[in-house]
């Protein structure tokens, strides 16, 4: 067994002379470990609110989105994209159109997104799971072409979930200068009728602004022919999404971009990610703090110490390996301390998975979830291992050094 590794163990659990010195070191196990249990809890937090939200983007957005890397439409009939749509894993192919418009409802006003979407588009999401109402989900008919509204803009515009007075709908003129004395000429005006139903996805940027209906509106609302702004697709049941997306990105070329549900939501994903990793920064800081107390506690032990430093000099040790058994020990108690803090920090992200030890405060539906949500990651358990005792180690490494030399001076 490697000698300073084996006193150093020794150190850690014997008894010293003064009773303050396992008292002080106790302490410094305990701050690296709370320390520890801060960071596992908060990040496994912060994946679940990230696993959350993704669950609730996956009932709208498609698994593959198609979109053009410059401009805003696209034509679908390319070569390409046609070779694309043959591939063996696609199973449900749709094409989209969303642009800006102005809705108005009696004397109310909303700026708005109109997707228009084909009538599959009930095949590649989760469509009828995302409605509240009496109606069904019917894009148009023979007459009229009906609009599925967000709940939020529901409530904005004061219609209720089965308006009798249509939408007016307006989209400026492609291509057209606007006529100053008569702006109303520099705009085209569509009609949109109630469906019966209203779609609730509970993301804002869905139920507060979107407006789904069929493409060939769209088509006709924004003076488009064949274009689209995505084509959206769904795989086959066992399809490997990251390879076909892999396989489309060779196939389009540079021209286009296959995004998968993240990517769609990439500034969302992102805005969280560098929350998580802003939260890691500071409980990495707080951690070093903490470290901060092994010194403390070490230089009590040399101290108590000295007189078997004195023997172990007498048998032919120099002081490199006296210097590496106080580093061992400062390195025990960081590793006790993270392996403590894992444990504890997993028990807490356990209990609140199955418990909801602790709420989100809002009570009678305020949020979509009444806990806090949790979600552990292998890799975030192997992060924090990885910080502590890497900041352990580095906080006591030049004041284990430069105390042996101090303290432990030949007389």
């Amino acid at each position: 067994m490697n000698l300073p590794f084996y006193i150093a163990r020794r150190y850690l659990f014997s008894k010293k002379k003064h009773h303050a010195i396992n008292v002080i070191s106790g302490i410094s196990a305990c701050g690296v470990m709370l320390t520890t249990v801060a960071l596992v809890c908060t990040l496994s937090v912060f994946n679940g609110f990230r696993d959350m939200v993704a669950g609730f983007f996956t009932a709208f957005d498609p698994e593959l989105k198609i979109v053009a890397r410059q401009g805003k439409v696209f034509d679908p009939n390319e070569s390409r994209i046609r070779q694309v749509q043959a591939l063996p894993q696609v199973d449900i192919w749709t094409k989209t159109l969303e642009e800006n418009a102005l809705v108005q409802y009696k004397d109310r006003q909303a700026m708005t997104v109109i997707k228009g979407v084909e009538a599959n588009f009930e095949q590649l999401t989760s469509i009828d799971s995302l409605l509240y109402g009496a109606g069904t989900f019917v894009l148009n008919d023979s007459l009229v072409d009906y609009g599925f509204l967000g709940v939020e803009l529901v409530s904005e515009l004061n219609c209720g979930i089965q308006f009798i007075d249509p939408l007016k709908v307006y989209a400026p003129k492609r291509n057209v200068r606007v006529n100053i004395a008569n702006p109303s000429t520099s705009f085209c005006q569509e009609y949109l009728f109630s469906p019966g139903a209203v779609f609730a996805v509970n993301q804002q940027k869905y139920d507060a602004h979107y407006i789904l209906t069929s493409l060939e509106f769209a088509r006709r609302l924004f003076r488009y022919n064949t274009e689209v702004s995505a084509i959206e697709l769904k795989l086959k049941p066992g399809s490997d999404v990251g390879r076909t997306q892999k396989e489309m990105k060779k196939i389009l070329g540079d021209r286009f971009q296959v995004l998968n549900r993240y990517e769609q939501q990439a500034d969302v994903f992102r805005i969280m990610e560098i929350e998580k990793f802003i939260s890691y920064l500071f409980l990495t800081f707080i951690l070093a703090i903490a470290c901060f107390n092994i010194i403390g506690s070490l230089s009590m032990l040399i101290l108590d110490k000295r007189e078997d430093v004195e023997t172990l000099r007498n048998l032919g040790a120099d002081d490199r390996l006296i210097t590496r058994i106080f580093l061992f020990e400062g390195g025990l108690i960081s590793l006790w301390g993270a392996l403590g803090g894992i444990i504890l920090g997993l028990l807490l992200c356990f209990l609140q998975q199955h418990f909801g030890l602790i709420s989100l405060g809002g009570g009678n539906g305020v949020f979509l979830v009444d806990a806090y949500p949790v979600s552990v990651h292998l890799s975030d358990i192997a992060l924090v291992f990885a910080t502590v005792v890497t900041v352990g180690f580095l906080s006591v490494w030049y004041p284990v050094r430069y105390l042996s030399r101090r303290l432990l001076q030949r007389d």
